[in-house]
């Protein structure tokens, strides 16, 4: 693996059907940064976050060919089972997905799932994700209240520490504070920016503002292709590509 890259794509097209979704998508993630996958809306980013821990697999008529590597692994092409390869990744959606029992099980479900079920070891370790995820002090005292019951910046948050609890080693994020209000947004930021010494982030978003305060680096996408991509302060003080130029300008979206 080269350098501290812990996803490398390397020439990945994905279609559904006839449609060419994914072109020739050749990207290095880095370990342990925040990346942001940055574009209009319909160019790709979604699809690509989602090939790399095979939910594109999900959808009827894909062809994928090329690879994506995480360690020795290529996910695209392994005879490991997917549910093994999605363990390592925790996922955010654009809408939070509790899951419908109340807010300890939420996170104490991944938790059994990997076989720790004893009582005495999960109450220690619920309160611990729910702390990760800055949610502990609100809900402290309702455990056993319906997840339902949150706030939907508070199930978002329940979501990320039911991602954590499975012990990944990347957080995947599809627009995660798109449904949330400001203060929601702001807290979700600051716990990626806070998360990043520990796990590697792969986040989409198509807001410029949003990309600025966060990303450590940026791949930038237009029409199922990657236009640029590279540290996120050069790519916002000095983008290469003249349609990158005209994006940062908010000359389109």
């Amino acid at each position: 693996m080269s350098g501290n890259s812990k996803i490398i794509i390397k020439d990945v097209n994905l279609h559904f059907g006839k449609q060419h979704v994914l072109k020739n998508v050749t990207a290095n993630i880095p370990e342990k940064q925040i990346t942001v996958i940055l574009g209009p809306s319909g160019c790709g980013k979604t699809t690509l976050l989602k090939t790399m821990n095979r939910l594109t697999d999900l959808y009827p008529n894909v062809k994928i060919k090329g690879s994506i590597h995480i360690g020795d692994d290529d996910v695209l092409n392994t005879k490991k089972d997917i549910t093994e390869i999605r363990r390592h990744m925790g996922l955010l959606s654009q809408r939070p997905y509790p899951l419908p029992m109340n807010i300890f099980n939420n996170v104490a479900y991944g938790l059994r799932i990997s076989g720790r079920k004893s009582k005495k070891y999960l109450k220690p370790r619920v309160q611990h994700y729910l702390q990760m995820a800055n949610l502990w002090e609100e809900v402290k005292d309702r455990l056993t209240d319906p997840a339902s019951s949150l706030s939907i910046g508070q199930q978002q948050r329940l979501c990320l520490a039911r991602g954590l609890s499975v012990d990944p080693d990347i957080i995947l994020a599809d627009e995660p504070t798109s449904a949330l209000d400001p203060l929601s947004s702001e807290v979700i930021e600051n716990k990626f920016i806070e998360l990043k010494s520990q796990y590697t982030i792969v986040m989409v978003t198509h807001s410029l503002q949003q990309a600025r305060r966060i990303a450590d680096y940026v791949i930038f996408m237009y029409l199922g292709e990657i236009v640029e991509q590279g540290p996120a302060e050069e790519f916002f003080n000095n983008p290469k590509q003249e349609l990158t130029k005209k994006y940062i300008k908010g000359l389109f979206n």
